[in-house]
């Protein structure tokens, strides 16, 4: 196996899932520390790049899926507050 091979990041589908939205949101801004500190071997710096993408792709997804949930509420049940009682 060549070194290549050893230091690839894993197939985005292995990837560990974060245990939640604040939990990527997390590791991605430590992932993007680290890559500005400049301190990072170049190889390490390609798996933590890979790394970040899954983890933001995860971000989005998880943001248009609460984005989605709250538009099919607004548009059943709720009202535009009015900031005044009733």
């Amino acid at each position: 196996m060549s070194k290549a091979a050893k230091n690839a990041a894993p197939p985005l589908e292995d990837q560990a899932q974060p245990a939640s939205y604040e939990a990527a949101l997390q590791e991605l801004e430590q992932l993007v520390s680290r890559m500005e500190s400049g301190q990072m071997p170049l190889a390490d710096m390609l798996q933590s790049y890979q790394r970040g993408a899954f983890l933001l792709e995860h971000c989005r997804s998880r943001l248009q899926a609460v984005e989605a949930q709250i538009q099919v509420l607004e548009a059943g049940s709720l009202k535009n507050w009015t900031g005044s009682a009733e």
